[in-house]
């Protein structure tokens, strides 16, 4: 076992850091570098907004369910529609990003890990488009519930690797990448999807995925003069909640809320520990390893959470809640019938929850919720699980 290495950059209270090898430790502390020198650069900014206009389609409406709030009877709802991205969902943002950078700095294949699918499909779909080598690890498990993503990926040029170490999800994915990154980091610059692992990919994730309250919050106050109630996510890693919150964290007003599944509850469970070499709120077993996790939605089966995430609990400007699968379903019923959009099984936890909120709320108010994704990709899966309730 190589000597474990630990920078105090990239913390978040205790949580997030970098406890990795040495040697992927020099390959992150170029990443950093990098990112630091063109996050903020003019051209660098104007080449990520073309084509976050001109290819992803931003921007995304803000949109007023108007059926489901007259339904429920309490406050107003609006959908920030990531769903209706290139590729249908929030992931996008994050990839265009990530691989101006991967371009910078001269690599010549992309690695990516995928649960649900989405993250891999928007990679596979920007190195087609950048004409990049591509390879996604994905778990057996979930190229098995999500055969049409995994067909969507090998459609636009990728190798996608079932990986059937473990349990065969996103956690056994996230391993198989690291590991790939390990020995091949001369050429290779691993694409990480969610607001996860060691420094500074949360900060990367977080900043490329900040243009959803960038524009929700603009948006709120054209429409309705004043800022949300509360700002509702779902949480697996933590992407696309961070990306929501980020432009409200200061507004101490607005409530911030993120949603996981009561069936994989890490938020509420967890204890921090050290995962894929960050710190963060981990559910563990009796024996102090990752504990399986399960979800209908595979974006959100994840043993561990983004730092931020941890850290924001941990002081109290986050709230983090779970609802059960069967609750999320019922939602994602609710919403396709009510605004005729059908939407990720990972967003139908954010809506089920934001279904109970808005009946406890004043009509005055209005909530914002983040549509991560359409539900495309889990039709047949909700279709199966509902011929099997019948």
């Amino acid at each position: 076992m190589r000597e474990q290495s630990v920078v105090e950059k990239g913390f978040y209270g205790e949580f997030g850091g970098s406890f990795i090898p040495e040697d992927l430790q020099k390959v992150l502390g170029i990443l950093d570098a990098e990112f630091e020198k063109y996050k903020d650069d003019p051209d660098f900014q104007e080449e990520f907004r073309y084509y976050l206009r001109e290819y992803v389609g931003r921007e995304n409406p803000l949109t007023f369910a108007r059926n489901l709030t007259n339904k429920l009877g309490g406050a107003k709802i609006y959908l920030k529609r990531e769903d209706l991205n290139h590729t249908g969902a929030h992931k996008i943002n994050n990839v265009i990003g990530q691989i101006l950078l991967a371009k910078r700095m001269g690599a010549t294949r992309i690695i990516a890990e995928t649960g649900a699918g989405q993250h891999g499909v928007a990679t596979a779909t920007a190195c087609a488009m950048f004409d990049i080598p591509c390879t996604v690890y994905m778990g057996k498990v979930d190229t098995k519930r999500q055969a049409l993503n995994v067909f969507r990926m090998e459609l636009l040029g990728a190798k996608v690797i079932p990986v059937e170490k473990g349990q065969g999800r996103l956690k056994d994915a996230v391993d198989a990448a690291l590991e790939d990154l390990v020995a091949n980091y001369q050429n290779t610059f691993y694409l990480l999807g969610s607001a996860v692992g060691p420094h500074p990919y949360p900060s990367i994730v977080k900043h490329f995925q900040a243009v959803i309250s960038e524009e929700s919050k603009r948006q709120i106050m054209e429409k309705e003069g004043k800022l949300p109630k509360a700002v509702i996510a779902c949480v697996g890693g933590g992407s696309n909640a961070i990306g929501s919150f980020a432009h409200y964290l200061d507004e101490q007003e607005v409530r911030l809320i993120g949603v996981e599944p009561k069936e994989a509850p890490t938020m509420a469970e967890g204890v921090p520990a050290i995962i894929h070499g960050f710190k963060c709120l981990t559910l563990l077993d009796e024996l102090g390893n990752p504990q399986p996790t399960y979800s209908i939605a595979a974006g959100l089966d994840y043993p561990g959470v983004g730092p931020e995430h941890s850290y924001l609990k941990t002081i109290g400007r986050a709230e983090y809640v779970s609802v059960t699968g069967e609750e999320a379903l019922e939602a994602f019923q609710v919403l396709s019938k009510t605004e005729g959009i059908i939407p990720a099984l990972e967003s139908s936890h954010a809506v089920a929850h934001a279904i109970k909120l808005a009946k406890s709320l004043s009509k005055d108010d209005c909530i914002i919720v983040n549509l991560s994704g359409r539900g495309d990709k889990d039709v047949n899966q909700v279709f199966d699980m509902l011929d099997n309730v019948q």
